[in-house]
């Protein structure tokens, strides 16, 4: 009898007045309570959108706004090597250039929510601490998706093409959004350091807008030289356009082979940036967020 009692007190924790409970932290991993409670925060933002749709509305138009600004207006004064349409040449680097500029999404979210005093009252609750930032950086791979869509239909409107497998394509998105995932970590942390959603997007468009335009996003790397050219050769961004272009099939013959080791191996240079950042800024992002005070 006694044994019984015993099996029936440990399978409830509720019977005994222990404080372990169905859904309680102690009872789950610490990656499956920062998951779970993730998807909580980020259905949370992504409700935002019905309240405040120019955001989306943004999101939407800028993509296209980049894509017919340089194929019509830039595109007859840039001349791209090999036997290739400046079009197809740019639809890659406006994929990068935009996946990157959407994760600030990110820092401006939280340094909203850190204003308006939101974040104390989130670390007030039973919850994982990393919950807030996955579910920030979860709700803006969707803007980031959305975005794509979008470029993607604009890119075949103006005569951008797919000339490989589907396989080849997905994977060329899939590396899009995980770079840009990565990049939304260290846009957390900038938005948990900085004092105004108004600091961050400009301390964002001093770091992004040279990251983007110093890179073969626009212009092919043979355009640059000396210094600039290594600069080009070895960003990531740089590379994260070029194995787009790869795996899209948006390189014509005739294109001079790159030189630089980054160039020649672009998927695999790209998503060791992505680890990289990953390991370095997801601890540093969730550390601040411990510390981090309502400004």
């Amino acid at each position: 009898m006694t044994d019984q009692s015993t099996r029936t007190t440990a399978a409830d924790p509720a019977s005994s007045g222990s404080p372990g409970t169905q859904g309680d932290p102690v009872t789950r991993g610490v990656v499956s309570q920062a998951l779970s409670d993730g998807w909580v925060v980020a259905q949370r933002n992504l409700i935002k959108i019905k309240r405040v749709p120019e955001v989306l509305v943004f999101v939407l138009i800028s993509p296209i706004m980049f894509v017919l600004l340089f194929a019509y207006v830039f595109g007859a004064a840039i001349d791209v090597p090999g036997d290739i349409d400046y079009k197809e040449f740019l639809i890659g680097g406006i994929f990068a250039q935009t996946v990157v500029f959407g994760a600030t999404f990110t820092g401006a979210g939280l340094a909203e929510d850190m204003q308006k005093g939101i974040i104390d009252r989130f670390r007030s609750l039973p919850m994982s601490r990393a919950a807030v930032l996955v579910g920030r950086t979860t709700s803006d791979v969707v803007y980031n998706v959305l975005s794509l869509i979008i470029m993607a239909l604009t890119g075949l409107l103006v005569g951008w093409r797919v000339r490989e497998g589907f396989v080849d394509m997905m994977t060329g998105f899939l590396l899009l959004l995980l770079f840009a995932y990565a990049i939304s970590w260290v846009m957390a942390l900038v938005g948990l350091l900085v004092p105004s959603v108004e600091v961050i997007n400009n301390a964002s468009f001093i770091v992004i807008m040279p990251l983007t335009f110093v890179s073969n996003a626009f212009v092919p790397q043979e355009s640059f030289d000396g210094v600039l050219r290594t600069i080009v050769d070895w960003n990531p961004v740089s590379t994260l356009t070029q194995a787009c272009r790869e795996l899209f099939g948006n390189i014509g013959p005739g294109l001079p082979e790159a030189s630089a080791w980054p160039m020649q191996h672009p998927v695999v240079y790209t998503l060791g940036w992505i680890v990289l950042i990953l390991v370095v800024f997801v601890p540093l992002s969730v550390r601040q967020y411990g510390r981090a005070t309502s400004k």
